[in-house]
């Protein structure tokens, strides 16, 4: 179960960082419309910017973990992997919460972190 964690893990860090890109370096381009919607992006830029960073340090935080982990600190690395996608999925129900037209996005942002905690759970048990 601990690979099929790592996994979901990474998985769930590359989302996150196709999601800083987007939002922090390509905000008003045609694919980030054609994920977002449209926006006016020069009005939003900043906020974009800031929000993928966000998702760049969450991608950050459960990769450190999976490393950590790997590298044999067992509790060290679990706590930073379940504090990242613990984050990366609260974030995804919060979404899903305040917006019911975005549930597509909610699942791809909140399935891999989903699947990675409970896979996570199941190897430290």
């Amino acid at each position: 179960m601990t690979a099929i964690a790592w996994i979901c893990a990474a998985l769930a860090a590359l989302v996150h960082c196709v999601i800083f890109y987007l939002e922090s370096m390509a905000w008003g381009s045609p694919r980030a419309k054609a994920v977002f919607g449209e926006v006016d992006a020069e009005a939003t830029r900043f906020m974009a910017f800031n929000q993928g960073f966000y998702n760049l340090f969450l991608a950050v935080v459960t990769v450190t973990g999976i490393a950590f982990w790997a590298a044999g600190s067992a509790a060290a690395g679990a706590a930073l992997l379940v504090a990242g996608l613990g984050s990366m999925l609260a974030a995804a129900l919060v979404l899903a919460a305040a917006s019911p037209a975005h549930r597509g996005a909610t699942l791809k942002q909140g399935a891999f972190p989903l699947l990675g905690l409970l896979a996570a759970a199941a190897a430290l048990l």
